[in-house]
């Protein structure tokens, strides 16, 4: 049984992907304990709100340095939402920049939509070769509910890096909807939420685990 932490920081999606990560058969701990996020199987970053409030939560438990460990490290790491967001360089919210954690390169910004914000279900485009996806239909729906996103992947690796596997998904304009990247991964859609489809998701990653 995979040993999986997520991370306790005050987010308010913590015991969903308790319960959710408890069903497809992990064990599981919410807790900020250094020693425990970095010892585990997988770890899981959740996220709901606002970027600077996700992003000053995370660092009050020192969540960037357990990150930035696990990474180095080759252990897995699982973002969500605000959780995958925070991930990369910056977000801007209402004209404020808050630095992210810098694991990917680019900004987190307001979706370019005539209603804002995404609420509800959407299908996605994996490309060939996700774990994430694997033996999921091209017309099965993830549960979103975000204002705001990425909405351009220029992390480009150097050989022998390999290229990191991008999702997308529409609203208003494309955006980038889960991406993996050797042992970082994150969902932009609430898998603790997408049901049957969110649990087959979460089902492939703690196979991955090894």
């Amino acid at each position: 049984m995979a040993r999986v932490v997520v991370l306790d920081y005050g987010s308010g999606n913590l015991r969903s992907a308790e319960r959710a990560l408890r069903r497809v058969g992990a064990d599981v701990e919410v807790t900020s304990d250094r020693h425990a996020a970095q010892e585990c199987d997988g770890l899981v970053v959740p996220g709901v709100g606002a970027f600077a409030a996700v992003m000053a939560g995370v660092d009050s438990v020192g969540g960037q340095p357990i990150i930035e460990r696990r990474l180095a490290g080759g252990r897995p790491v699982l973002g969500i939402c605000v959780g995958m967001q925070v991930l990369f360089e910056r977000g801007i919210e209402h004209g404020v920049e808050t630095p992210g954690c810098g694991q990917w390169p680019g900004t987190v910004s307001r979706l370019d939509a005539a209603i804002v914000p995404h609420m509800g279900w959407n299908t996605v485009r994996a490309p060939e070769g996700s774990v994430l996806f694997d033996g999921l239909d091209a017309d099965t729906r993830f549960y979103f509910v975000h204002s705001y996103a990425a909405r351009e992947w220029d992390l480009v690796p150097e050989p022998p890096m390999p290229e990191p596997l991008v999702t997308w998904a529409t609203h208003g304009g494309d955006f980038v909807a889960a991406a993996e990247n050797g042992p970082l991964a994150a969902t932009q859609f609430h898998p603790e939420k997408s049901g049957d489809a969110g649990a087959h998701l979460l089902t492939n990653w703690l196979k991955a685990l090894g």
